[in-house]
């Protein structure tokens, strides 16, 4: 092959090798929009180097025979235009069909071997000559009739790439604009070029100067690539992967502009949904965040929980961010991913809280595991031993008649103790549930001091009630009987000879009824008044040594409060004590 190169070739030679080196490099960065672009390089290198040396060529025969190498540049060319432009649209989807990409690939099919057999037919090229009117030998063909399809085909595929590529520009936000512009000027330069050619406005007269334009298409892409960052930031991969993510995704630039973010972004904030980020600053759109725009400002890089208030409500997010700065212009981008953690903080807060509830709960069960084990069982074992001495006669009766008191005091604490136990007990089972109904306070507080004369004469105690007849209450009876008689024995304990114990009952604005019982014994001090309604609840022996549980003011708190009520206390030592009860009035 005798080759005599010129400037129009060596300039075909030269970026046509420079052509084929960067398709390898794009097609290598492995996405599928890029890896198209690669390819379409690749096409237009074939194209750009065998008619470079067909420039190069000085008799028929090789330039014929370049021609056919040539066409595999030509005919893969527009494919791999259209295949680029659906994959940047992300309309990667209509190639995967194997019936579309058998009608796509047709033609280009038929044109090379309409190409490489058309010494025989002459339906590409009615004639093919060898032109020496110009500073080179050049080619001077007569399109055939498949050549004028082909050319259509040729222009349908670009026209179908440029239309998708200015609808989808066409709803971008203006941050994009200069990327829609470096690709939208490539896409329209192989027009111009080949329109030149076709209507007869040449360099010299049988000159193509399609390949020239192909390769400002090529640059001009590949420029939007690395300047502008053509497929970083258009949002190929946004529409993908970002609008797919529950999480909340941005993107900022230098100055805390947003240049990106996801659909999501919007339920991490206030901002309107109405309303585009693009163009706003962090501050604007991240203003319930403002530890996360610190983190921003100060270029902090990693993960960092922060704690929002959003609409009022208290949230926690796990923010993530990456600082890219690679030290050229335009290069600096923050991406910040926002994770909702409410739930999951939520649920561990509430798992500690039912952690240290179960550790009161198995304090409390291991106070009263003692208590069974030391209180109830003494009481028992010494009821038996006196017994089975009376049993026995070893025990005669003056002596029986000493230890009965203590005896029944024994009982009395036991009979106290169990029903306590019983009561915490059945009220910790799981599905325990509150029968809660309307009922008449007076009826309930009556039958208690009724209850409770015989140990009250003991002592020379006046219980006293100041309750009128109907005042209804809306809560647990057994409850609030088991809370009256607790407080009501109590006071009785903690009395001395000839006290009085008064009960009161009145209605409250807040619709609740509150039922109070005072007593003029010992007293409790403020010390001990802070633990009686606590796990650290103790027993103190009463005014003739009458012994406690330690659990029955822990369990009247307990049983007020899943009524929707309350129990209070107000002491003074040496005054007295009074025990105030808060019951619902209504359903």
């Amino acid at each position: 092959m005798n080759l005599n190169f010129n400037a129009y070739g060596l300039v075909l030679l030269f970026f046509g090798a420079l052509m084929a080196i960067m398709a390898v490099y794009v097609y290598r960065r492995g996405t599928s929009a890029v890896r198209w672009f690669g390819l379409m390089m690749g096409s237009s290198a074939i194209w750009s180097i065998t008619y470079g040396l067909e420039l190069s060529s000085s008799n028929l025969k090789d330039m014929l025979f370049l021609i056919n190498f040539e066409y595999i540049g030509i005919a893969t060319l527009p494919i791999n235009w259209f295949l680029f432009c659906l994959s940047f649209c992300d309309k990667g989807c209509w190639y995967k069909k194997p019936l579309n990409i058998t009608f796509l690939l047709l033609p280009s099919a038929a044109t090379l071997v309409m190409v490489w057999t058309n010494s025989f037919h002459h339906l590409h090229y009615q004639d093919v000559k060898l032109a020496l009117n110009g500073p080179f030998p050049m080619v001077d063909i007569t399109p055939g009739v498949w050549y004028r399809i082909f050319t259509v085909y040729f222009y349908i595929l670009l026209a179908c790439g440029c239309y998708l590529i200015l609808i989808k520009f066409k709803h971008s936000d203006s941050i994009y604009r200069k990327q829609n512009y470096s690709i939208l000027i490539a896409a329209l330069i192989p027009w111009v070029g080949n329109i030149l050619y076709l209507i007869g406005i040449r360099p010299i007269h049988h000159l193509d100067i399609t390949p020239y334009s192909f390769i400002f298409t090529n640059f001009l892409v590949f420029l939007g690539t690395y300047r502008f960052k053509l497929f970083d930031i258009v949002p190929i991969a946004r529409e993908k992967v970002l609008e797919l993510m529950d999480d909340g995704f941005l993107i900022v630039d230098e100055k805390q502009r947003i240049i990106d973010y996801n659909v999501s972004l919007y339920n991490y904030t206030t901002f309107p949904t109405t309303e585009k980020m693009i163009g706003h600053t962090a501050k604007e759109v991240l203003r319930e965040h403002p530890s996360l725009i610190e983190h921003i400002e100060n270029g902090f890089v990693g993960r960092a929980e922060i704690q929002s208030t959003i609409n009022g409500e208290v949230k926690y997010f796990e923010a993530e961010l990456l600082v890219l700065d690679k030290n050229n212009i335009n290069d600096v981008i923050t991406i910040i991913k926002l994770q909702d953690l409410t739930t999951a903080k939520k649920d561990a807060i509430l798992a500690k809280e039912q952690a240290l509830e179960l550790a009161k709960v198995n304090q409390l069960k291991d106070r009263i595991f003692s208590i069974i084990a030391h209180d109830l069982r003494g009481p028992m074992v010494n009821l038996s031993e006196v017994l089975k001495m009376v049993a026995y006669n070893e025990l005669k009766d003056d002596e029986f008649k000493k230890i009965a008191p203590t005896l029944s005091k024994d009982i009395v604490y036991t009979t106290d103790l169990l029903e306590n136990i019983l009561h915490w007990s059945r009220s910790q089972l799981k599905g325990f549930g509150i029968n809660k109904e309307f009922f008449n306070v007076r009826n309930i507080i009556l039958n208690e001091i009724n209850y409770h004369l015989p140990s009250a004469n003991l002592k020379n105690i006046n219980i006293i009630h100041d309750v009128f007849p109907n005042e209804i209450a809306y809560a647990d009876v057994l409850m609030f009987q088991i809370v009256v008689r607790n407080i009501i024995n109590n006071a009785i304990k903690f009395c001395h000879e000839g006290c009085e114990i008064l009960i009161t009952a009145s209605y409250q604005n807040n619709g609740m009824l509150k039922v109070c019982i005072k007593d003029n014994g010992v007293g409790i001090s403020n010390e001990l008044q802070k633990k009686l309604f606590t796990e650290e609840n103790f027993s103190s022996r009463g005014t003739r040594n009458e012994k406690g549980t330690g659990l029955g003011l822990m369990i009247c708190k307990d049983f007020m409060q899943r009524n929707g009520g309350d129990i209070t206390v107000d002491s003074e030592e040496g005054v007295g004590s009074t025990f105030c009860i808060t019951l619902p009035t209504k359903a």
